[in-house]
């Protein structure tokens, strides 16, 4: 009839079951893909053995986009280091007690979410995105966060399939663990501060709270 909408596609399999500690992310039914959607916010991970898709909006954070194809498990994080930081011995795997700390939190729980889920290190696979410059005080968080998520690469002998870091835009990121799919929009025009306020209050919050407890890769 004239001025009814179409109903949305309806989801065709019942959601997939989270794995053990992902219950909390925000997951919905994606009608364009046709897959179940996990959102993650600034300071979250989601790591899956089932064919989701993966989304998050990056301004000056970054994501890594991890997975191991011969296990069928990957997952995606979201992270900042604070202002200040520094990447002086970074490749110190000592050297936690400094803000690089929240960088190597960061990576460390998606790459060990994954092991423990049957993923083994040797056959990961990774691609990062992110790392805009989008807030004119915080000229530097971007690029910092650039070179903390490659030299970790590095120090871990985790070699990057593929990149798309930098520059000024904010970036929508989908990510698909299943095939390894990372689709990328740059964000040419922002309607309202929603991703600038939102990484702000991220970056008040993680300095204002100290990461504690020691984590060590498998």
């Amino acid at each position: 009839m004239p001025g009814l909408k179409a109903p949305y596609p309806t989801p065709t399999y019942a959601k997939p079951r989270a794995l053990r500690g992902f219950n909390n992310i925000n997951r919905y039914w994606d009608k364009i893909n046709g897959l179940y959607a996990a959102k993650i916010l600034p300071g979250e991970y989601y790591v899956t053995a089932e064919d989701e898709v993966i989304v998050t909006v990056l301004g000056s954070c970054v994501s890594a986009c991890i997975r191991d194809p011969k296990a069928g498990v990957g997952g995606m994080n979201h992270f900042m280091l604070p202002a200040g930081s520094t990447l002086d011995n970074v490749y110190d795997k000592d050297y936690l007690s400094s803000s690089a700390r929240y960088g190597n939190f960061a990576m460390e729980h998606l790459i060990n979410s994954i092991l423990k889920a049957g993923g083994r290190k040797q056959n990961l696979e990774v691609k990062i995105v992110g790392g805009g410059q989008i807030i004119a005080n915080m000229t530097n968080i971007g690029r910092k966060n650039i070179e903390f998520v490659r030299c970790y690469l590095q120090t871990e002998g985790l070699r990057i399939l593929a990149e798309d870091v930098g520059d000024v835009y904010p970036r929508k990121l989908q990510y698909f663990p299943k095939t390894g799919k990372v689709r990328v929009k740059k964000l040419q025009k922002m309607h309202n501060n929603t991703i600038i306020d939102r990484e702000k209050q991220y970056k008040d919050q993680i300095e204002r709270k100290p990461v504690s407890g020691d984590i060590e890769l498998f």
